[in-house]
Formats: C-alpha cells, sequence, structure tokens
C-alpha cells in the first residue's frame, strides 16, 4: 500500500517543524554552554592576575630577607 502524497508531504512537514525545534533548542543549550564557558575563562584570567600578584609579592619578600 502505498501512502497518498498529501500524507506524505505532511508528515515532511511536521518532522521538518520538529527537527527545527530540536536544531532551536540545542542551539539555545550550546549558546548556554559557550557564554558559561566565557564567564569561567574571565575567572581564570583573574585569578592568574592575582596569583601573579602573589608569586611578585612572594618573590619580593624573599628577595627582602636574603638580600
Amino acid at each position: 500500500a502505498v501512502a497518498p502524497l498529501g500524507q506524505v508531504l505532511e508528515l515532511a512537514e511536521q518532522l521538518e517543524e520538529r527537527l527545527f525545534h530540536l536544531y532551536g533548542f540545542h542551539n539555545e543549550l550550546i549558546q548556554e554552554r559557550l557564554r558559561a564557558l566565557g564567564e569561567v575563562m574571565e575567572r581564570v584570567q583573574e585569578v592568574r592576575a592575582e596569583l601573579r600578584q602573589v608569586c611578585c609579592t612572594v618573590e619580593a619578600a624573599y628577595r627582602d630577607l636574603c638580600l
């Protein structure tokens, strides 16, 4: 039994709509993850700067003590 063309077109349209929604949903998830990653990377840069500051302070203190 061959499905009428109208039915096939309707099923194809439903499938396209579902795929479109899925794509949109996954796209939003990806965007959220990218935003979160950006925030984490910013925080990593801040921590690196803080660590650099601490290292410089320790180095200066060490120099003062040894010289």
